[in-house]
């Protein structure tokens, strides 16, 4: 499940106990949150200790922009910065760096399943950030597994340039970015995950995250919430173009955890009522049953 204690609204409603009762509930077993700055860390962390007496594992995904960095050294020592405080705060087996920043490297509305798709200069500003997160967390807990920040739709060649040391001006022979799990999104104006198809024609995303020889964990999962009803959009989020096809195709492509987006509605001028309960922290939707039912139904 993906949650937001840091952003407020029925996260600051709701206790950390009633959300561990409802994660619980669900039998959800991870519970993504954003960090931001040591201020942010240190709740999560605190929150993290409570969650973890109950069975749920709170990870980070560390959120950082570019707009302030004048080259990657610049992007690298804030990373670095970040990533130690995280660390600091406490010791996560999961560390999560950036959260969909491969969208903001690219030149327009492209697919981004080639190298040209991506602006070089913020290329290698998001390389430095995502190295330096790396390096900090590691310089204080050299065990915690790194997730590559979660892509969505067809950006993959961000990910592959970062793991052949190449970059969108064709170069080669730059730092190789290592970690250990791939994450990537996927939602429900998407479609198939397994035959997506832009203006590049149809890929299967999951078959190209595969080559990475890494387990993959679909990290935010969700139904946009104009998609239709309440009884629709559950309907949807456990289909065969969402939860069923991704258990169903587990063992294929490695798929370690899917991760629902999100547990609380936003509030009004939020990004929408993405949520398994309404923004007053209490209210299920027809989706939590869902959710929940396909779970128990679907035991790991």
């Amino acid at each position: 499940m993906n949650g937001h204690n840091n952003e407020g609204g029925a996260y600051d409603i709701s206790s950390p106990a009633l959300q561990l009762s409802q994660l619980q509930d669900l039998g959800a077993k991870f519970y993504r949150n954003e960090v931001y700055s040591q201020g942010t860390a240190i709740k999560l962390a605190g929150i993290a200790q409570l969650m973890a007496a109950g069975g749920v594992t709170v990870y980070p995904v560390m959120l950082m922009g570019i707009d302030d960095f004048n080259d990657e050294n610049e992007a690298y020592s804030a990373g670095f910065a970040l990533g130690q405080q995280t660390a600091s705060s406490r010791r996560y087996p999961y560390y999560e760096v950036t959260n969909e920043m491969e969208a903001e490297a690219l030149v327009g509305n492209v697919d981004g399943v080639y190298p040209q798709d991506y602006d070089n200069e913020k290329f290698k500003k998001l390389r430095g950030v995502i190295r330096g997160m790396i390096a900090g967390i590691k310089s204080v807990d050299p065990s915690g597994k790194i997730i590559m920040g979660g892509g969505t739709w067809l950006h993959y060649a961000f990910d592959q340039m970062l793991a052949a040391g190449t970059q969108p001006d064709g170069s080669i022979g730059h730092p190789v970015v290592e970690w250990d799990i791939t994450a990537w999104h996927w939602y429900s104006d998407q479609g198939d995950i397994t035959h997506a198809c832009g203006g590049t024609g149809c890929h299967n995303v999951l078959d190209t995250l595969h080559a990475f020889g890494k387990p993959i964990w679909i990290n935010e999962f969700g139904v946009r919430p104009t998609y239709g009803t309440d009884q629709q959009i559950a309907a949807y989020l456990i289909g065969n173009r969402m939860m069923a096809q991704f258990v169903a195709l587990a063992s294929t492509y490695d798929i370690e955890s899917i991760q629902s987006y999100e547990l609380y509605d936003d509030p009004p001028g939020g990004e929408g009522a993405y949520g398994l309960i309404k923004n007053d922290g209490l209210t299920p939707k027809p989706a939590y049953t869902a959710y929940k039912n396909f779970v128990a139904a679907n035991p790991m």
